[in-house]
């Protein structure tokens, strides 16, 4: 027979092991908003010691082209395979389902971090605009990119994408939500519209060098396999899903946009 004791010990242990959840999805919340910072810098080649352009390891071309390719590569793996089904039904065994997004985003942070630690500069010029003025244009739209990348998580749902609404229901006892097909206005236009921001983010550069064009040029290519694959995945888990990418545009928005059918 359990006792009443027996059942305010189980419980206390239950909301400390959720009080550690939430103290542990804050953690990786405050590693993202740190690395992501860092790498916002890290690309402008502005107030960072280790940038696109300066500070790293000095090392020959190819040597240079290979460690850096292998950086991105690492990055692209590592958030290509957490993030498929089949990947996280399994991790799930291992880590708590409530904790699996907060360590998703300390991956992709620490994968991040050690990019921009180890990266290597190519400093050859591929362009550099003379004008001041384009120079400060470009910077803008560069920024714009950065924010509007920002403003699109909140346009999704800015907890859940970071790990922390997860945790939040778990420490107020309720249970997971499945995923739902959900419609914000910027989804309405295209598909993919926080991608959108990263073109502008990687290329928009007074100064381009070969090294940042080798970052700018992988991961806007890792963008477009890596929406495809998101695609696979939505269209085998929302019966919707295929309609709606029927009718609205990957990344440019047309000029009469189409309605897909209305979520139920």
């Amino acid at each position: 027979m359990v006792t009443t004791a027996q059942t305010n010990e189980v419980r206390t242990r239950a909301t400390v092991r959720a009080v550690l959840a939430a103290g542990y999805a804050l953690i990786c919340y405050l590693a993202f908003l740190a690395v992501f910072g860092y790498a916002v810098a890290f690309l402008a080649d502005v107030a960072v010691p280790r940038t696109v352009d300066h500070g790293g390891p000095s090392a020959g071309a190819a040597v240079a082209v290979t460690v850096d390719v292998a950086l991105l590569g690492l990055f692209a793996v590592q958030h290509s395979v957490m993030a498929r089904p089949a990947f996280k039904r399994r991790w799930t065994s291992v880590v708590p389902p409530h904790v699996e997004r907060s360590t998703y985003v300390l991956a992709a942070s620490a994968v991040l971090a050690l990019l921009c630690w180890q990266w290597r500069p190519i400093p050859g010029v591929v362009w550099d605009v003379p004008s001041p003025g384009a120079g400060v244009l470009l910077w803008a739209l560069c920024a714009v990119g950065w924010l509007w990348v920002l403003a699109m998580t909140f346009a999704i749902d800015h907890l859940d994408l970071v790990g922390l609404r997860q945790v939040a229901r778990h420490l107020r006892g309720l249970a997971e939500q499945a995923p739902a097909f959900a419609l914000p206005l910027p989804h309405r236009l295209v598909r993919h519209p926080m991608m959108l921001g990263f073109f502008p983010a990687f290329l928009a550069a007074p100064t381009m060098t070969v090294g940042h064009l080798l970052f700018a040029g992988l991961g806007c290519a890792y963008v477009l396999v890596g929406v495809r694959l998101e695609e696979r995945d939505l269209t085998r888990s929302l019966p919707q899903y295929s309609a709606y990418a029927a009718v609205t545009p990957r990344f440019v928005p047309r000029l009469r946009p189409q309605h897909a059918t209305k979520p139920r």
